[in-house]
C-alpha cells in the first residue's frame, strides 16, 4: 500500500507498513488435551459414591438430557446406586414467589449442618420462560452460605415446558444424591399448583412458606396445597411485622381445623420465624424432626415412600407413552395435517385427536404381527 506521506515533498516524515495482527489463539494450543475424558458408568457409580461432587454433578448432567444414548447410560448409573439409596430426609419446600424461599433455605441448611452434621443436597426445580424456554438458574446467588459450604450441593434444574419430565428427573437425582451420601435433600419449587403435586410426590416432609399481609390468610380455608402441606412457616416475622405475623397464623391454625386428618395422623404445625435475621429457624427443625419419628413410629413414613415408588412408576410410563408417541415419524407428519383441519374447521380436536391415536395404535398393531 502506498503512502502519500513518503514523498518527497514530506521529507522528515515516514510512514511504514502496519504490523500484521497476530491470532489471539496461540498457534501451539493442542485442543485435543482439554477434552474431558467420557466417564463410563462404573466410573460414574465409584465417583458417586465416594462423594465426588465433579462426578455427580455430570451424572445429573446426564439424567437431565435427552439424548436417548444419555438416558440409557444415566438408567444404568440409577440402577447400579439404587441399593445405596433411601436413607435420607428428604424436604420439600414451596411458597408463593416473594416468600423468601431461597433465603430460607440457606438459614434452614446451615443451622442443620451445624447442628446435625451430614450433608446437604438443595435441588430447585425452576421454571423456564415460555417465550424464550430459557431460565435464569440463579438459586446460589441467593444462597450465600450453602453456596461456599463443602458439605452442600446446590443444584438448580429448568423445567423447559415440561414439569413432570423435571420432577421425575429430579427424583432421580434424589437417588444419586443419596447415594453420594447427601443425608439431608432440600427440594424447591416456586409455587405454581402443578409443581406443589410433583414436590409432594417425592418428599417426606412438605414445607408451605407464607407471608403475612398479602390475602394469602382468606386462602387458607381453599383446598389444594393446604392439603398437602405438613406443615406452615410465616416468613418475615421481625420488626414491625410480628404481629401480622402472629394473625396470619393464627388464621392458618383455623383453616387447618376445616380439613380431616390427614392419612398420616399428623396434625399441621403453623410457625413464624424470620429468614432474613434467622430467628425461629430451630423451632422448624424440631417440627421436622418431630414429625419424621412421629411418621416413622407408626409405619406411615415407609408406607409413604412406597406409594411415591408406585406414583412415578405410573408416571415413567406416562412420560415414555407421551415421548413414543410425538417423536414417531409418521404421528410427526399426520400431525402438521391434523392442525390444518383444525384451524379450517373440518374437524373438532376432538375427532382429529382420536384420527392420530387409531393410527398410532394401528401402527403398533403392525409391528407387533
Amino acid at each position: 500500500m502506498e503512502h502519500p506521506e513518503n514523498s518527497t515533498e514530506y521529507a522528515g516524515l515516514q510512514v511504514n507498513s502496519g504490523v500484521e495482527q497476530q491470532s489471539i489463539v496461540n498457534p501451539y494450543l493442542k485442543r485435543g488435551r482439554f477434552k474431558r475424558r467420557e466417564l463410563s458408568v462404573a466410573d460414574m457409580v465409584e465417583g458417586i459414591l465416594k462423594g465426588d461432587v465433579t462426578i455427580l454433578s455430570q451424572a445429573v448432567t446426564l439424567v437431565e438430557s435427552v439424548n436417548p444414548e444419555h438416558q440409557q447410560k444415566a438408567q444404568e448409573v440409577i440402577d447400579r446406586l439404587l441399593p445405596y439409596s433411601g436413607k435420607s430426609i428428604r424436604v420439600g419446600i414451596s411458597g408463593v414467589p416473594g416468600a423468601g424461599k431461597s433465603t430460607s433455605i440457606d438459614e434452614f441448611g446451615m443451622h442443620v449442618l451445624k447442628e446435625k452434621g451430614g450433608k446437604l443436597a438443595v435441588l430447585a426445580i425452576d421454571p423456564s420462560s415460555e417465550r424464550t424456554k430459557g431460565s435464569i438458574l440463579g438459586d446460589k446467588t441467593r444462597m450465600e452460605k450453602l453456596a461456599l459450604h463443602p458439605d452442600s450441593f446446590i443444584r438448580p434444574s429448568p423445567s423447559a415446558g415440561s414439569l413432570g419430565g423435571v420432577a421425575r428427573k429430579t427424583r432421580e437425582t434424589i437417588i444419586l444424591c443419596e447415594a453420594a451420601g447427601y443425608d439431608k435433600i432440600f427440594v424447591e419449587t416456586v409455587g405454581v399448583g402443578q409443581s406443589e403435586t410433583a414436590c409432594h410426590s417425592m418428599v417426606d416432609f412438605f414445607l408451605l412458606i407464607q407471608v403475612a399481609g398479602t390475602g394469602d390468610e382468606l386462602q387458607g380455608i381453599k383446598r389444594g396445597i393446604m392439603e398437602m402441606c405438613d406443615g406452615i412457616v410465616i416468613n418475615k416475622c421481625d420488626g414491625d411485622n410480628v404481629d401480622r405475623c402472629h394473625m396470619a397464623a393464627t388464621n392458618f391454625r383455623n383453616a387447618l381445623h376445616f380439613f380431616p386428618l390427614p392419612d398420616s395422623g399428623w396434625q399441621p404445625k403453623v410457625l413464624c420465624y424470620s429468614g432474613f435475621y434467622g430467628l425461629g429457624i430451630k423451632e422448624i427443625w424440631d417440627m421436622i424432626y418431630e414429625y419424621i419419628d412421629f411418621v416413622r413410629a407408626n409405619g406411615y413414613f415407609d408406607y409413604r415412600r412406597n406409594e411415591q415408588a408406585k406414583y412415578w412408576m405410573y408416571e415413567s410410563i406416562n412420560e415414555h407413552l407421551r415421548l413414543n408417541f410425538y417423536n414417531n415419524p409418521i404421528i410427526q407428519q399426520q400431525l402438521t395435517e391434523a392442525e390444518r383441519t383444525v384451524l379450517a374447521g373440518q374437524k373438532t380436536s376432538f375427532v382429529a385427536a382420536q384420527e392420530l391415536l387409531d393410527n398410532y395404535y394401528a401402527q403398533l398393531k403392525d409391528v407387533n404381527r
